[in-house]
């Protein structure tokens, strides 16, 4: 079965929380996929920047639906690493992720994780790179 943008969405509309924090699939296809999410308060650690953990959550997601969109819709998370570049502020997040190699069964895959400020500019905040595997 393919994955189609509009079962992208219902996937993403399923996961409990992915609503909880108010992410959007903006774009899926083609072994990528950006979500998106609007930084507020109680996502913020101590020093107000957006805690470490939404940045893992998002490189996470993102990478699976850039990795399904190769691979078709069973497909979990094998790992990922991230790499915090700088501390994440402004008031939208974005992960863009995109598939660099993909098999039968695995998808190798990158993203990149930028913050956006009132004027939409965007700056990079973290790295990360993560493989995906079907579950058939």
């Amino acid at each position: 079965m393919e994955l189609t943008f509009e079962l992208a969405e219902k996937v993403l509309a399923a996961q409990p929380f992915s609503v909880l924090l108010g992410t959007r699939l903006t774009a899926f296809g083609g072994g990528a996929a950006t979500l998106e999410l609007t930084i507020r308060d109680d996502l913020r650690q101590q020093n107000g920047f957006l805690h470490g953990g939404v940045l893992s959550y998002a490189a996470d997601n993102t990478i699976t639906f850039a990795g399904g969109s190769a691979l078709g819709p069973d497909v979990l998370t094998g790992g990922f690493t991230i790499s915090y570049l700088r501390p994440a502020q402004g008031v939208v997040l974005r992960a863009e992720a995109r598939v660099v190699h993909a098999g039968s069964r695995q998808a190798a895959c990158t993203c990149e994780l930028i913050t956006l400020d009132e004027n939409g500019d965007g700056t990079l905040c973290a790295i990360a790179q993560g493989t995906v595997v079907g579950r058939r």
